[in-house]
């Protein structure tokens, strides 16, 4: 069998931990031995077993001399759990392939020095791509200190948000709203704007029960909620807020010299186009956030663009009309079409009778 194959089983158990391993990334691991798998592992939460710890522990004593398919380089360091590069040597592994380096400057190839030391053979960049899309902020954070930025919008098929008063729910259907649900669970932090926390007195919570997944597995997930953070330049937001009143954490962020009492706060510089969004996403990488999903308004939104600080675009096209007096997409004056943005279709497909657009931004 090829090295691909075992690589791609290695992939899709690291995505089940796509909800849970925040801040860590997602690992998977799969050992082999004369062309039988003999263990299999992934890595599920922060402070539990690693992938390759959980795949040797299904390969027992039967690992000596086995092949060990990992989608990360194996760790080398102490951190809540030992390194998972000292497990391999002892329990007599032959050979170890791995999609990739660790990203972390600090630790990024010491894993592989440490195996081969050892006398492992060690093969690197199998499958490549699809271990690095497995963890896009992860690497992002570990690689340039910022967090991997998506912006979450829904739009009728004439690109308008909401109507001129500001109603808006609902443009899509139940199966985007789930998907949606998805997109909080995989994230770190959600942010938005004060806005549009006063327009709908938003939770953004994930909610188990709109996971639409096995309840336990559901419950899991939402135990872990992702930090709030409400953009608020002049500390409107009511302390009778929803999202003030949710498990997990919210954080405000205001303009210098604003003051709250009885929430968590972040001063930040302002300026004519708002709060200094580039400091918010240093901090929250600070914070060990990893993805950042943007849910908010067409100003808010328009800003993150502009500065050209998203990743990601996730759009919902709902089969519907909206008229040419309801709100905009994206805040964001140009005169000419020199001026266009112009983004890549990552991925096209139905959720329910709606369209999902995934789009990158050309930089």
């Amino acid at each position: 069998m090829s090295h691909q194959l075992y690589m791609a089983r290695a992939i899709e158990l690291a995505k089940r931990g796509l909800y849970t391993t925040d801040p860590n990334p997602r690992v998977g691991c799969v050992i082999v031995k004369d062309g039988q798998v003999i263990g299999e592992g992934f890595h599920r939460k922060a402070g539990e077993g690693h992938a390759e710890v959980n795949a040797l522990a299904m390969a027992g004593d039967k690992a000596k001399g086995a092949t060990a398919y990992v989608t990360l380089e194996p760790c080398s360091h102490f951190g809540r759990t030992p390194p998972c590069s000292d497990g391999l040597i002892k329990a007599g592994i032959r050979h170890v392939v791995c999609a990739m380096k660790d990203p972390n400057p600090q630790v990024s190839g010491q894993g592989f020095a440490k195996l081969i030391e050892a006398g492992i053979d060690v093969t690197l960049g199998v499958l490549e791509d699809q271990a690095r899309a497995l963890n896009p902020g992860f690497i992002k954070r570990m690689e340039s200190g910022m967090p991997f930025v998506r912006l979450k919008m829904a739009a009728s098929l004439d690109g308008r948000t909401a109507m001129q008063s500001g109603e808006s729910q609902w443009i899509t259907g139940p199966a985007a709203r789930q998907d949606v649900q998805r997109l909080r669970a995989r994230s770190s932090a959600i942010v938005t704007g004060i806005e549009s926390i006063k327009q709908d007195d938003s939770s953004l919570t994930v909610r188990a029960e709109e996971l639409g997944l096995e309840k336990d597995w559901a419950d899991e997930i939402a135990q872990r909620q992702p930090l709030r953070v409400v953009l608020d330049s002049k500390g409107q937001i009511s302390k009778d807020a929803k999202i003030l009143q949710q498990p997990g954490t919210t954080l405000v962020a205001v303009r210098h010299g604003v003051q709250l009492h009885g929430v968590e706060t972040l001063p930040l510089n302002h300026d004519e186009q708002g709060l200094d969004l580039t400091a918010l996403l240093k901090e929250l990488a600070l914070r060990q956030c990893n993805e950042v999903l943007v849910e908010t308004g067409a100003t808010l939104a328009g800003e993150f663009v502009r500065q050209g600080l998203v990743d990601e675009m996730v759009l919902y096209m709902a089969p519907c009309l909206l008229g040419s007096d309801a709100r905009g997409l994206i805040n964001w004056p140009m005169t000419t079409m020199a001026e266009k943005q112009t983004l890549n279709i990552l991925d096209n497909r139905m959720v329910g009778q709606d369209i999902r657009l995934t789009l990158g931004f050309q930089r």
